[in-house]
């Protein structure tokens, strides 16, 4: 065997280890049709995105209706409970007992006028319990505030009253 002449050993640089990532990315193949579908998925995203957002609040606006209709149900059946109590005969006596202050025939009802509560004025000022003599004649006011409201061309806010208008 003959030996080699002039060999001499050169130390060689091994490759640094790569991330996996790396590895992946170096071993992607991209060909024409890669390319091709590709393309298709990004036209098809364009071309469908509108639609969907469409349809999202298509959705969004059912689902509200939805609830309204629901709210209107619940309305309507509480309606029917009224409807129900009026066909009550001693529903419609409380009722008009109480709104209308009617009584039966030899039934006595009390008014309390004076239960303890102290009654002021707006501004603060205790109510008389006198009759006072007002100082307007109010048949008058009556008359000019009919033939100014019929003949006046002017709004409802420049004709209100200042010290009423706000109330």
């Amino acid at each position: 065997m003959a030996r080699r002449q002039g060999t001499t050993r050169v130390p060689v640089a091994l490759p640094q280890m790569e991330t996996a990532p790396e590895l992946w990315l170096r071993n992607i193949r991209l060909s024409g049709f890669a390319f091709t579908v590709l393309g298709l998925i990004v036209l098809a995203v364009v071309v469908l995105a509108p639609s969907l957002r469409i349809l999202v609040e298509q959705q969004q606006q059912i689902a509200e209706l939805r609830a309204a209709v629901e709210e209107k149900k619940n309305s309507v059946d509480d309606l029917k409970d009224d409807v129900t109590r009026w066909d009550d005969p001693a529903y419609i006596e409380s009722q008009a007992r109480d709104r209308l202050n009617y009584v039966f025939p030899r039934d006595y009802t009390y008014l309390i006028i004076d239960d303890g509560a102290v009654v002021s004025a707006d501004d603060g000022a205790p109510i008389s319990a006198e009759i006072q003599e007002t100082q307007v004649d109010w048949t008058r006011s009556l008359i000019s505030s009919l033939f100014t409201a019929g003949l006046t061309d002017a709004t409802a806010d420049e004709l209100a009253s200042p010290t009423f208008g706000d109330k």
